[in-house]
């Protein structure tokens, strides 16, 4: 949504490294990909793998306090993602507030390509934080058995931060 430092942009930072394709209109988005959405029903699961492998993940790069609501479409599996502290500079340890880069990371870690979430987060310095962070919520949420029990998870998390 071009909203940010692009010095700072993660997503950009993936985009100049060959390891997102950046658009700038959601109509660039790849149908049927898993989208990243904060308003979105269903909770990510590990019962999402497939929409991941097949058709990859979609995020909106944009502020957190700016975001709108996107019309309702059935060209996405739209998902948002639980509980989990940002490692970044700008918003550390505060929830939910995950950059591109860590919502992506996150993304794969719970649906099985743990090997993959480490390797984008090593793009960053502060990256590998992001893991030792959450290492405890991403453990559960990615052996939990779908969204009822990921959401069970998130509010055992959420009462610990008054949330």
């Amino acid at each position: 949504m071009r909203e940010c430092d692009p010095k700072k942009c993660t997503a950009l930072k993936l985009g100049r490294l060959g390891l997102a394709k950046v658009v700038y209109n959601v109509k660039g988005l790849p149908r049927g990909s898993l989208l990243l959405y904060p308003f979105a029903k269903e909770v990510l699961s590990p019962q999402d793998r497939s929409f991941v492998a097949e058709r990859g993940i979609s995020a909106i790069d944009c502020s957190w306090n700016r975001i709108e609501k996107l019309p309702s479409t059935g060209h996405f599996v739209a998902r948002h993602l639980p509980f989990l502290l940002a490692a970044n500079p700008i918003h550390y340890s505060i929830p939910y507030k995950l950059s591109t880069l860590e919502a992506v990371a996150a993304t794969l870690y719970i649906t099985g390509f743990e090997e993959e979430a480490g390797s984008l987060l090593s793009k960053m310095k502060w990256g590998p934080t992001f893991l030792t962070l959450n290492k405890e919520p991403l453990s559960f949420y990615s052996t939990a058995k779908d969204g009822d029990a990921i959401k069970k998870i998130e509010e055992d998390y959420k009462k610990g931060y008054n949330i």
